[in-house]
This record gives C-alpha cells, sequence and structure tokens, in this order.
C-alpha cells in the first residue's frame, strides 16, 4: 500500500532508511574528515518521523540561533535536504578552516558565513551521493542557500514548503565526533511524498 505521509511508514520502512542513512552519514564524516584535515567519527543515527515542535524540541530550543543550508533535491526525488548546524559545530569546523570561533552566530563575517554554507553543501551531498548509489536513483542538488535564524524558524521552510502533504518531518538524528567531542547538528532529509514511495518500492520494503 502507497504511502499517504511519513507517519504512515512501519517498523521495517524506517529500519531501511536508518540503514541507509548509517551509510549517508558515514560518507558525510569521511568528506568532512578530509576538509578538516582531522579524524571524524559519526555515532549511529536515529531516523524519527516527528512533527514540528517535536522536532524542535529534539534538536534545542525554540528561540535558539542556529545556522542553516538548505539544498533543493529534484529529478527522480523531490524535496529538501537540510543540515543544521549549532554553536559547538560551528566552532569546530570554523577553528579549522579559518582559525576563529565566535561567541555567538550573530558576530560571524562573511568568510565565516560561506566557510559554514561549504561545509554544509558537502555534508549534504556526500549524504545524497551515498543515498543514490544504494537506492539507484538519480537525484540533483541546487545551489546551497544558507541563513541564519532562529531554531524555531529555521524549521517552518520545511513545514510550509510539504505542510500539503504532511506535517511531519524525518529527522535524521547523528553526531559528529572530533576529539572525543560530540558535536551538536541536526540533518533533516524531507523527500515528497511520491517520491519516498519510490525510494521504497526501489529498495522493496514498501508495505
Amino acid at each position: 500500500m502507497r504511502l499517504k505521509s511519513y507517519e504512515d511508514m512501519n517498523l521495517q520502512e524506517l529500519d531501511v532508511m536508518k540503514e541507509i542513512s548509517s551509510i549517508g552519514t558515514s560518507h558525510a564524516a569521511t568528506s568532512l574528515s578530509k576538509l578538516l584535515q582531522k579524524e571524524i567519527r559519526i555515532s549511529i543515527p536515529e531516523v524519527s518521523i516527528l512533527g514540528y515542535e517535536e522536532t524542535v524540541e529534539r534538536m534545542g530550543q525554540m528561540e535558539e540561533l542556529v545556522a542553516a543550508t538548505l539544498v533543493q533535491m529534484s529529478n527522480e526525488v523531490n524535496g529538501l535536504m537540510l543540515f543544521v548546524f549549532k554553536k559547538d559545530m560551528m566552532n569546530a569546523v570554523l577553528e579549522k578552516l579559518i582559525g576563529k570561533c565566535y561567541d555567538s552566530f550573530e558576530e560571524i563575517d562573511e568568510l565565516a558565513y560561506s566557510a559554514l554554507e561549504e561545509v554544509g553543501n558537502i555534508i549534504i551531498c556526500s549524504y545524497v551521493n551515498a543515498f543514490t548509489q544504494l537506492v539507484g536513483v538519480e537525484i540533483d542538488l541546487s545551489v546551497p542557500s544558507s541563513t541564519v535564524n532562529m531554531l524555531g524558524g529555521i524549521l517552518t521552510v520545511p513545514i510550509a514548503e510539504y505542510g500539503y502533504e504532511t506535517d511531519k518531518l524525518m529527522y535524521i538524528n547523528a553526531e559528529f565526533i572530533m576529539d572525543g567531542v560530540r558535536l551538536s547538528d541536526g540533518l533533516l532529509m524531507l523527500p515528497d511524498i511520491e517520491s519516498l514511495n519510490s525510494i521504497l518500492e526501489k529498495l522493496g520494503v514498501v508495505s
């Protein structure tokens, strides 16, 4: 039976998405490790289907400032990819790339902003490249766009984009680990429902 919304996914379908996400996030960690020239490991990801408020609660606070990189997916999979930097992740990355740390997101300059956008794009592209190889689909990615905003405001973007189909978000919770420290971040892969059905059918697990 074809899914009508994210929350229709059963445990088997969620487990398959979790396995794919584990490989995708591992590829992202490898790419980030090469960029920063630093060993980076990744925790085993959890894939959760959550409402807007639940997602905000898992990721932090509604009014917490974060940076985010957004990429549109098209071709055989349509939807959004969103990577969220929290302060500790931001400073771990920027210290390695430009030799600076910042007390808040409000202080970052154009150089730091561009660096974060590039890192967010690399993480998303690495994840999607692994995903396309595993699932056997073609996915085109748009030029990334980035912003600094409150977490609650950033997470309204996918809801506004796909709220007519579902009020749920697919949250991939995997932490990057550098120098023994777990860094806070968030990755959301949000295919539209038609694309999600196509992915699960290709994997042979649609209910």
